[in-house]
């Protein structure tokens, strides 16, 4: 079955995701997404609170940005989310967007040794393994978890480029794709991921996440269009309308090889509590 999900996007003020959990908790929505967008929300505080206020609907975050954060410092607060709330968390690390890093000090050189150095260290520490390494960004001293969780997570690792997708497939275990995907692209970056995984030699599940652009409501197709106007999307894929037309468009990326499709709200939404819930109630049912 496909995975579905909604993600409660940063620029909406922190104050207001109490509300949208609760109802996607209530309507029986699968899984929220969060983001941690330079300048807007902390993705793991905001985790913590979503998890606390709910008790069934998944929590992911796609993605924390690696040069903000020491690799001990991430994977204490992912095994802490992992052992307080079991089998409800998806966290996603990457890249981060180059020139915030760049604003605020922590622009890598090699974004793409940080990141492989990044991964490698955190999945060994949530194996409950004792780490020394002296990389080129990460350096850890004889390092374990106290309190790992009982059952190493999946981490998931955020892609766009060539080489990044193949990276993901051979240092992570899931890989997350941004709303600008649509099929054709999907297919080839699932390609990529499985060219990753065959050189590692990584065997077992690799969940592609993928979000997608959608809309509901009288002005949704208008709403969308000024969505991808203002991103200067090169290939623009969404779905505006009822039920049956976002169902399509995810049935298309499942197609594609989507494991977990999260639908994207217009930053517009005019309500958010009712998308969460149309998601669930209306999209979810059309879905196999």
């Amino acid at each position: 079955m496909t995975g579905l999900g909604v993600v409660f996007r940063p620029q909406v003020p922190p104050e207001r995701l109490r509300d949208v959990a609760v109802a996607a908790d209530e309507a029986g929505l699968e899984q929220l997404w969060l983001w941690e967008d330079c300048f807007f929300e902390s993705g793991v505080a905001a985790a913590a609170a979503a998890l606390a206020w709910t008790r069934r609907v998944r929590v992911g975050v796609g993605l924390l940005p690696v040069p903000l954060r020491n690799v001990a410092l991430a994977t204490m607060e992912t095994a802490t989310l992992h052992r307080l709330f079991p089998g409800r968390v998806a966290l996603a690390v990457g890249h981060g967007v180059q020139e915030w890093m760049e604003q605020v000090g922590a622009r890598a050189e090699s974004p793409m040794t940080l990141l492989r150095e990044h991964l490698t260290a955190m999945r060994a520490l949530l194996r409950g393994e004792r780490v020394t390494t002296d990389g080129r960004y990460v350096r850890l001293d004889d390092v374990a978890l106290d309190w790992p969780p009982p059952t190493a997570p999946a981490i998931l690792a955020g892609a766009t480029g060539p080489r990044t997708l193949r990276l993901t497939g051979e240092c992570a275990d899931g890989t997350v794709l941004t709303a600008d995907t649509e099929p054709d692209a999907l297919r080839r970056a699932r390609e990529l991921v499985e060219e990753g995984r065959t050189a590692a030699g990584r065997t077992g599940d690799h969940e592609i996440v993928v979000y997608l652009h959608a809309a509901t409501g009288p002005d949704a197709a208008a709403r969308l269009q000024a969505e991808f106007d203002r991103n200067a999307s090169r290939t623009p894929f969404g779905a505006a309308g009822d039920a049956a037309a976002v169902a399509e468009a995810v049935a298309r990326l499942a197609d594609a090889g989507a494991d977990t499709v999260v639908l994207q709200p217009t930053a517009d939404e005019p309500d958010l509590e009712g998308f969460v819930r149309f998601a669930a109630e209306q999209v979810r049912p059309l879905i196999p």
